[in-house]
């Protein structure tokens, strides 16, 4: 799949041309939940679809997410519960900050 130009941005860091959406989605919607626009949302949104970006950001540790986007990760995906665990530690634990 072509990568959109509004999303490139996002990866300023990453060599484009070797990002896999597959392999590649936590780090995707890491970076687009942190730094996108909404029209970048909206994107991510119609390509995993919400069950799955739910389902990785219940995975991902909740210090991945700047406190910004994590109050929009509540109001617009109606998720509460967030991965506590640290980073690279056992990531089944989960708790609500709000």
């Amino acid at each position: 799949m072509i990568i959109p130009e509004e999303i490139k941005k996002y990866f300023w860091s990453y060599n484009i041309s070797t990002l896999d959406f597959e392999r590649d989605a936590q780090r995707i919607i890491i970076n687009i939940i942190n730094y996108g626009s909404w029209k970048s949302w909206q994107w991510l949104l119609q390509y995993y679809g919400e069950k799955r970006v739910t389902h990785l950001i219940n995975k991902i540790p909740i210090t991945e997410f700047r406190p910004s986007a994590r109050r929009l990760i509540a109001l617009l995906l109606n998720i509460h519960e967030f991965n506590t665990t640290p980073r690279g530690a056992d990531a089944s634990r989960a708790k609500s900050i709000f």
